[in-house]
């Protein structure tokens, strides 16, 4: 029997709804404008653009309803709402048709990031670890079995701070649809249960300060709900 010079640590894992079992995660994809209307808004063409990824750890998983510290090294904290996909098969270079049956179910989700580090690595070429990988960054509610949602190809998807309507779209917006997303993604990656994908973000983040209350909808999803708390 092996030993390990540390404690193992828990296994990251998201609550399903109406269930008492929990979806195991091992790795978080996510996907870099989405929505036509945002990724004008952070200065891109999104006709002309395939979608790309970045990823954050698993360790990053918040459940909606907490409340997580400003993080350290920013001055410009995001939203950004997101439908998430749970992945249920495993599935490598496979075509939008194959992908619809490999989605295991969905979730609610934020985003979080650090836009200032963000620019910044954008501005200089670098990679996006510390503006999107960070801490307490990956907000999610209950997943739903697919099921129960069906294919999550449309459906309000809004955001507010305070009670104030900061994002407002439509999951039919989205450039790359769910079956989409999940066989491009494969083109790349073994793509296995446990994987989440984020699927991008309607126009209209922005920041947030300690106090602050986010709440999220999406059509068929779970509430969500985030409250930010004042630096570590």
């Amino acid at each position: 029997m092996s030993e390990y010079i540390f404690p193992l640590p828990a296994q990251p894992s998201v609550a399903v709804r109406g269930s008492s079992a929990r979806y195991a995660v091992s790795r978080i994809f996510c996907v870099g404008r989405n929505y036509a209307a945002h990724a004008r808004e952070m200065g891109s063409d999104p006709d002309r653009e395939p979608p790309f990824y970045f990823s954050k750890p698993a360790t990053a998983l918040v459940p909606s309803g907490s409340t997580v510290a400003y993080p350290p090294a920013t001055k410009n904290y995001h939203y950004e709402m997101e439908l998430v996909i749970a992945i249920g098969a495993p599935v490598f270079k496979v075509t939008p048709e194959v992908a619809r049956a490999a989605v295991w179910g969905f979730g609610a989700g934020l985003d979080m990031t650090r836009r200032d580090l963000q620019a910044d690595a954008k501005a200089n070429g670098r990679p996006w670890d510390t503006a999107k990988g960070f801490d307490q960054s990956a907000i999610i509610t209950e997943l739903v079995r697919a099921s129960e949602t069906g294919l999550m190809d449309k459906g309000s998807i809004t955001l507010a701070v305070n009670g104030v309507s900061k994002q407002r779209g439509d999951l039919a917006d989205m450039i790359w649809s769910v079956p989409e997303i999940v066989a491009n993604l494969s083109q790349f990656y073994h793509l296995h249960p446990g994987d989440l994908i984020y699927t991008g973000t309607p126009e209209g983040v922005g920041p947030v300060v300690p106090g602050d209350i986010i709440t999220g909808h999406i059509d068929g999803l779970p509430a969500l709900s985030l409250s930010i708390g004042a630096p570590d």
